[in-house]
């Protein structure tokens, strides 16, 4: 295998060119996955029947089966995307490196994990006295409520070669587990005669009671099963030095995405666009170009790194710009309708109605019949700020996304949420804020409601501290006053003292 430099596809993944050949008997090679390798291997769009033809030559099978597979496996959905007739890649597609790492095309990212297995040492048979120290391998941590409360005393009181009061007994059995059935009153119910009562009122062992032998193989039984499983856990040493290079890798990757200019498009009419909005997402600048300065907003678009916009390779084909290869952020509607009862009725999700769900912006976009006879009679100022009011809701709901990871969609008695994928999953969002705010004890500041103002975002900020809400691994938002935020209703967040937020 070989790199090519017109495989724009593999360049960014970082990978050699694949053969088909390899590829076709892995164990997750599908219809779907298939078609994704062959797409890198060609390094540019294709359409169906090319792929099938190029799988048939591969030993994939017929060309017409191959087709039909192909038809079926619903083949136009990330980190595939249709253009026309043909199926092209998203080479920054999180779902695409998955597959390439999942087909074999490229190693893993950390060193594979290895097993520890060592011997582990003989026990003593149950002639010899039960030590401390086997009984604190044997329960210490862990569940014993199975075991009768005469076996736990029994066991006791042989390590220690000692009659003991009742409360020194539960005392360290309570020292090692929280959970078992051993009490001071136990000992007024025991009557098999393995453990009697002194007329001190000490527990004192039986020596020769056959039930001091069970007890015996039962805590080294526990023992030997524990050092079992010990055995074939993972080397935890590696499995940290792993844990670390994920999270420095992540943070590296994170802080290169922070560094990408990335930029929101809008065009007017959809069809043969004649108005082009481009709102700079770092600087918060907008700007309009009309009919004949559509070849500056071209030129312009060549100094980002991403581009964004709803529907956004078809917008980009409108306004002609090549789209193939670049980084693009749909901010469509991530999921096309959602079921509302059992009989099958859907709603059409739009664009609006989740800047509506998520920002609280009324009426998001322009009426485009409107726009259209602002344009006839040559309105340039109303269409201008029309297009530059639509770009603003754009970037509230672009915004919203990346404080937590998912949109809103609020209509009637529905409220669901929806991945957005233009937040990576190695950038940080709210909950990465909170923890990190809750561990270093800053407070955090954030702008809850409708979206924020676009001259001044920060003017609705409230300062909240970070709490555990009571349940493992969760943290709660509460004001000055006392009160819990509602986490899905913040627009903005960022840690007090903080230059950068979300």
């Amino acid at each position: 295998m070989g790199m090519l430099a017109a495989n724009r596809y593999c360049e960014a993944l970082k990978i050699e060119i694949p053969q088909l050949e390899a590829v076709i008997g892995h164990r997750d090679a599908s219809a779907y996955s298939l078609l994704i390798a062959a797409i890198l291997e060609h390094g540019a769009p294709m359409t169906l029947v090319e792929a099938a033809k190029r799988l048939e030559a591969a030993g994939a099978g017929l060309a017409a089966d191959v087709l039909a597979a192909l038809k079926k496996c619903r083949p136009a959905h990330p980190p595939v995307y249709r253009d026309g007739d043909l199926y092209a890649l998203d080479p920054y597609d999180d779902e695409l490196d998955l597959w390439v790492f999942r087909l074999g095309l490229r190693p893993p990212r950390v060193p594979r994990l290895q097993v520890v297995r060592a011997e582990p040492a003989p026990l003593p048979g149950p002639d010899l006295p039960l030590t401390i120290a086997e009984l604190q391998e044997a329960w210490r941590g862990k569940n014993v409520s199975g075991w009768s409360a005469q076996r736990l005393a029994l066991a006791v009181l042989d390590a220690h070669r000692t009659a003991m009061m009742p409360q020194d007994v539960v005392a360290f059995v309570a020292a090692l587990t929280q959970w078992h059935r051993l009490t001071v009153e136990s000992g007024a119910y025991w009557r098999m005669g393995a453990v009697h009562v002194c007329d001190n009122g000490m527990w004192e062992n039986e020596q020769n009671h056959e039930a001091l032998l069970s007890a015996r193989k039962a805590v080294r039984d526990r023992i030997a099963m524990d050092r079992k499983w010990a055995g074939m856990r993972y080397d935890p040493v590696v499995a940290e030095a792993n844990s670390r290079a994920v999270e420095a890798r992540r943070a590296a990757h994170a802080a290169e995405l922070a560094t990408l200019r990335r930029v929101i498009v809008i065009c007017f009419p959809a069809q043969s666009p004649r108005a082009v909005t481009l709102l700079d997402v770092a600087n918060r600048d907008i700007t309009t170009f009309i009919d004949e300065e559509m070849t500056e907003a071209r030129r312009r678009l060549g100094n980002y790194d991403v581009i964004c916009g709803v529907g956004v390779r078809e917008l980009l084909r409108q306004i002609g710009v090549d789209s193939e290869g670049r980084r693009l952020e749909e901010l469509g509607p991530p999921q096309k309708t959602v079921t509302l009862n059992k009989r099958g009725r859907s709603l059409k999700i739009t664009t609006a109605m989740l800047v509506q769900g998520s920002c609280g912006i009324g009426r998001p976009f322009g009426d485009p019949a409107k726009m259209a006879g602002y344009l006839e009679k040559g309105q340039v100022a109303r269409l201008r700020d029309r297009l530059e009011a639509d770009a603003k809701s754009l970037y509230a709901l672009f915004n919203y996304g990346r404080v937590h990871g998912n949109v809103r969609l609020r209509w009637g008695f529905l409220d669901e949420t929806f991945v957005a994928p233009w937040l990576n999953r190695d950038e940080e969002f709210l909950y990465g804020l909170m923890r990190r705010a809750h561990e270093t004890g800053k407070p955090l500041e954030v702008v809850v409601g409708n979206a924020p103002g676009w001259s001044e975002p920060w003017a609705r900020a409230r300062v909240c501290n970070v709490e555990p809400d009571g349940t493992p691994y969760r943290l709660a938002l509460v004001d000055e006053a006392g009160y819990a935020i509602d986490k899905m209703d913040v627009q903005l967040a960022r840690i007090a003292g903080e230059g950068a937020a979300r």
